[in-house]
């Protein structure tokens, strides 16, 4: 068993990694770090097993082949730190927080090919884990574009209140319970009424614009799009990023052109991988609530565009921490 440190390993991100090593045979032993909001030497569970929550600290890291970071900006630049110091500790990031440096590589296992992957790209390089709406849109289009060539597309992206974390999620029910008991709304992350909303922009005191992550998905999506294997040289899609009303789980609209008048069965048919599961026409359009806990996208609700025969509409849903969590244990398989 090869040891991973796990930055964060009672945030939302954390525990979905905790469920998928705990679940499947990955060959590897978790060693829980706490983020700085948890409490070091608390005790917790790795499926049956008990454990307990030790500090970000030198010996945290020491002899760990790799270190997740689930956590906080603040615990990931100071595991970084830590790292850093460490031979032949690989960094996992799932929270972007080591996006900018230069041996930083986007990865996503579910993506890419087989061929993309040499066992090199470990010895240095901070391996950063793309955003999940942006893994699931590139497994989506170059699925569909090695099916049906695509000329364009359009999609809407419907983004869950745990994109934030624990702070998301409970900001929204706090703002459901004070609505309906005539309070007043906390709206410490996204400054702006989200229950029973829709929001197309956050307020000016939020703590990340909601146009700072469609920019960072559009840029994953854009290097995910350009990996070589099949699928490779869709056409970026046009993307706009809305924040729904929802705590778990991504929503996608998609409009798509072809290059030729499609079939619907053949896209129904021809889109079925291990990762993307296909709901015909006999069966419910997929959801988020329906997705959660689930790996990999569903797609659903394929329809002809009634004014353009060489166009249809797809929906798709996916658990955005599953998908993330599930890309990350894939890298430190790879690794080990």
């Amino acid at each position: 068993m090869s040891t991973i440190a796990l930055v964060g390993s009672d945030t939302l991100l954390g525990r979905e990694i905790r469920d998928i090593v705990a679940t499947s045979d990955t060959g590897i032993s978790l060693r829980l770090v706490a983020d700085t909001e948890e409490v070091e030497g608390s005790l917790t569970r790795v499926g049956d097993e008990p454990a307990v929550v030790g500090g970000l600290s030198p010996e945290a890291l020491d002899g760990a082949r790799a270190v997740f970071l689930a956590g906080s900006a603040e615990a990931g630049r100071k595991a970084l730190g830590l790292a850093d110091g460490e031979t032949g500790t690989t960094v996992i990031d799932l929270t972007g927080a080591a996006e900018d440096r230069p041996d930083a590589r986007l990865r996503a296992p579910l993506v890419e090919s087989s061929d993309d992957v040499e066992e090199g790209d470990f010895d240095s390089a901070v391996q950063v884990i793309a955003h999940p709406a942006a893994i699931a849109l590139a497994l989506f289009l170059r699925r569909l574009h090695s099916v049906e060539p695509v000329r364009a597309s359009v999609i809407q992206i419907f983004a869950p209140a745990s994109e934030h974390g624990t702070a998301g999620v409970e900001e929204l029910q706090g703002q459901t319970v004070s609505l309906l008991s005539f309070k007043k709304l906390p709206q410490a992350v996204f400054d702006a009424q989200l229950s029973f909303s829709m929001l197309a922009k956050y307020g000016e005191e939020a703590k990340v614009a909601l146009e700072e992550t469609e920019l960072r998905i559009e840029r994953h999506l854009a290097t995910l799009l350009a990996l070589p294997g099949a699928g490779e040289g869709v056409a970026m899609p046009s993307l706009r990023l809305i924040q729904a009303p929802v705590f778990h789980g991504y929503s996608f609209g998609a409009w798509v052109e072809f290059a030729s008048d499609p079939n619907i069965e053949t896209l129904e048919s021809g889109l079925v991988t291990g990762s993307i599961e296909v709901r015909g026409g006999d069966f419910a359009a997929p959801t988020n609530v329906g997705q959660a806990g689930q790996g990999g996208i569903a797609v659903g609700a394929i329809s002809p565009d009634r004014n353009r025969p060489d166009a249809c509409w797809f929906w798709l849903a996916a658990d955005n921490l599953r998908l993330a969590a599930e890309n990350g244990v894939a890298v430190a398989r790879q690794l080990i």
